[in-house]
């Protein structure tokens, strides 16, 4: 890895995570205190900067905090950061040539947010809402945290219902792997003797139209509670997929693939059935939602933020539909307060574009994200893509001020372009920020638009 671009990871790495410190001392004690911790760690994250790279790439720490908000209408984070926030009217100056860019499109949205004080330091139509695309993300994940709570895992369970009678039962894990369940099943199944079964599958914990409303999309599998590495055909592990049409009978069909591997014989077909009511034989646990949310915003997985959206729903006495996942998500902001003017959620994903969120909104979101208040939601900020590193944004602002001090999620769609995210600026101040465009004649151009809008936050 050049020099350079490892100095940048350091310098996000530590500025972001020192400002986490700040949040915990300010919990524990007096403001003052968290806040001169802030001035001497962020300090040496300045001076990381100019120093030379570590024999090891660092992972990026934890995201950034700040003092509890105010029960009223006060800022939604007290001081967080050190050095001073840009000044509005040149903030403003230094992103107005930025904003009339043609690459941007027919419209255009923006806010520039203080993290520290919950200012808004720029402010252009932040309240109109707009088609979102991928950076719905930022609200699934944070309903997935704040109703779930990050260490919850799904379970896949395999039962026993009747003699000879075996049942896959679907958790909504689309991340699921069947090799130690299997074995696991057969092994069960010896211990009472059993050597031949018939298996059933059971998808009844979702309801409604498994298919997203825009259709078959190579970008998401047909939404069922049981598939196995989300329904992919061959081999990618994220992104744009070859996809099988009926994830749940691959599942049950390759789980009885295996039992024979171990020695069980599976008679006949696999069949649609219902587990309910089965003695349990073996489980799978899914990675925590935490690492779930993390793998959901780094990698924009489809496929993960419909699940999650569902489980919002089960919690909260929703059908895991579609329509119920869209309220449910909607409703657990809300709980946050987060502000929905004008919004408009149908589904977890943002692949459909009947979706509005403004950039109000969405830097809310990332400033309840930073706050020590809600450390549930951290993994917003964690799981988000490295400029020029990671995730979606690995091959975008390359060579520009953002590489390595922005942390965000994009979103694309035929006509849309958006990004929202987080950066800390030369003094050391942490800033959400979000851009919205609609009708852009290139999304190529229109991304490199909207890193160099990124950029020049982070820089000022």
């Amino acid at each position: 890895m050049p020099h350079g671009r490892n100095v940048q990871v350091v310098a996000i790495s530590a500025a972001i995570g020192a400002v986490v410190a700040v949040g915990a001392v300010a919990a524990a004690g007096p403001w003052d205190g968290g806040q001169r911790t802030a001035e001497r760690s962020l300090a040496a994250a300045r001076d990381s900067r100019t120093a030379a790279p570590p024999a090891v790439r660092p992972s990026v720490a934890a995201a950034a905090a700040a003092v509890p908000p105010a029960p009223s209408a006060a800022p939604v984070l007290a001081a967080a950061g050190t050095g001073r926030p840009p000044a509005v009217k040149a903030l403003a100056a230094r992103l107005a040539p930025l904003m009339t860019s043609p690459d941007l499109g027919t419209t255009r949205t923006g806010a520039v947010l203080d993290v520290a004080t919950g200012r808004l330091l720029y402010d252009h139509r932040s309240g109109t809402a707009s088609t979102p695309a991928s950076t719905t993300k930022l609200a699934t994940a944070t309903a997935a945290l704040g109703t779930l709570g990050g260490s919850r895992t799904l379970t896949t369970r395999v039962v026993t219902t009747t003699p000879g009678r075996i049942v896959l039962v679907g958790g909504g894990d689309p991340t699921l792997e069947l090799g130690g369940l299997a074995a696991d099943t057969a092994a069960a199944l010896r211990a009472r003797g059993a050597t031949s079964v018939r298996l059933g599958y059971d998808t009844s914990l979702y309801s409604g139209p498994v298919l997203h409303p825009i259709g078959r999309n190579e970008n998401l599998a047909p939404v069922t509670a049981l598939m196995v590495r989300e329904g992919r055909l061959d081999g990618s592990a994220s992104g744009p997929a070859t996809r099988t049409t009926d994830p749940a009978l691959s599942a049950a069909a390759s789980f009885a693939k295996l039992l024979r591997s171990h020695g069980i014989t599976v008679t006949g077909h696999p069949a649609a059935a219902r587990g309910a009511g089965g003695t349990q034989l073996a489980a799978h646990q899914s990675a925590p939602v935490s690492a779930l949310v993390e793998r959901m915003l780094t990698d924009s997985d489809n496929d993960l933020a419909e699940a999650l959206a569902r489980q919002v729903a089960l919690a909260t006495g929703r059908p895991a539909s579609f329509a119920g996942s869209a309220k449910a998500v909607a409703a657990a902001l809300r709980r946050y307060g987060v502000p929905l003017t004008s919004a408009v959620f149908a589904d977890g994903s943002g692949l459909d574009h009947v979706d509005a969120l403004s950039p109000a909104t969405l830097t809310r979101i990332l400033a309840l994200a930073a706050s020590p208040a809600h450390s549930e939601l951290r993994p917003v900020l964690t799981g988000l893509p490295i400029a020029s590193f990671t995730g979606t944004l690995a091959a975008r602002f390359t060579a520009t001020p953002g590489a390595g001090v922005v942390r965000a999620k994009t979103g694309t769609l035929t006509g849309t372009n958006t990004i929202a995210g987080v950066t800390v600026t030369p003094s050391g101040r942490v800033l959400a920020f979000c851009f919205m465009t609609q009708g852009a004649p290139s999304a190529t151009a229109a991304q490199s638009a909207l890193d160099a809008l990124g950029s020049a936050v982070s820089s000022s």
